[in-house]
């Protein structure tokens, strides 16, 4: 599906973004423009193509795009992925908190998708990455929560606006999936320590407890239907979420 295709991909580094290079590499993209902070993981990244595009730095810098914008290109697909995990519960929440979390989720997104929504081919195909969280509240979530309800309503907006050039734009909505992001939360270090340092274990703990289907899915399972939602396969499917969460929505 991507074979001589461009794709942009943000958050490539690490997780979902890195699943979505390796999947577009290996269906045939010829060119992929990966964005992220982290440039050693960034060149580190072992791929099945050659023309590799890095660009290091902070999606929420408007700077950073216009590198972007000057240096990648046509682009057939994009994968608008980048973004943290911070919160709280809400009487509690700095306002620098919320800040740097909406920072990189909404202003880094809309940032990416303006670019990417200029430099796209017609009938190019776009996805970005939300969250369950923006479907269903939790207590504590409010800012991640708020910013991935915002990227659904990103995608659905620039779908009807691409529509009249054959552009699709969805949103995949992920629950709990095992990537890196995890290690970074301070309730996780405690969880991995009460297995025993066992991380793996850890993560099976956290999946069977927090959807039907007992487990989080991996980066790898994700790409899959990323991968799908750019495909010809999905030529009809635009302005949707495709929710990926083993069933914890409902």
């Amino acid at each position: 599906m991507a074979s001589g295709k461009t794709a942009l991909i943000t958050g490539a580094a690490s997780g979902i973004g890195a699943a979505c290079a390796q999947a577009l590499a290996e269906r045939g993209a010829t060119r992929l423009v990966l964005v992220d902070r982290d440039e050693a993981a960034l060149r580190a990244l072992e791929l099945a193509t050659e023309d590799v595009l890095h660009v290091t730095g902070d999606v929420a810098d408007p700077a950073l795009w216009e590198e972007v914008e000057a240096l990648a290109g046509p682009l057939d697909h994009a994968v608008l992925n980048a973004g943290i995990g911070l919160g709280g519960p809400i009487a509690e929440l700095s306002f620098e908190t919320w800040r740097a979390l909406m920072a990189v989720n909404l202003d880094g997104m809309f940032l990416s998708l303006r670019t990417a929504m200029r430099l796209a081919n017609d009938n190019a195909a776009l996805v970005l990455t939300a969250s369950a969280a923006g479907i269903k509240p939790e207590a504590g979530n409010a800012a991640y929560a708020a910013s991935k309800a915002a990227v659904i309503q990103l995608a659905k907006v620039a779908a009807k606006e691409g529509a009249s050039r054959g552009i699709r734009v969805n949103a995949i909505a992920p629950g709990g999936v095992d990537t890196p992001i995890w290690d970074a939360m301070p309730f996780f270090a405690g969880l991995v320590e009460q297995h025993g340092g066992d991380r793996a274990a850890a993560i099976a703990a956290m999946g069977k407890g927090s959807a039907p289907l007992g487990r989080f899915a991996t980066a790898e399972e994700i790409a899959a239907q990323v991968a799908f939602l750019l495909s010809d396969e999905a030529a009809t499917i635009t302005g949707t979420v495709l929710v990926s969460d083993g069933g914890y929505s409902l």
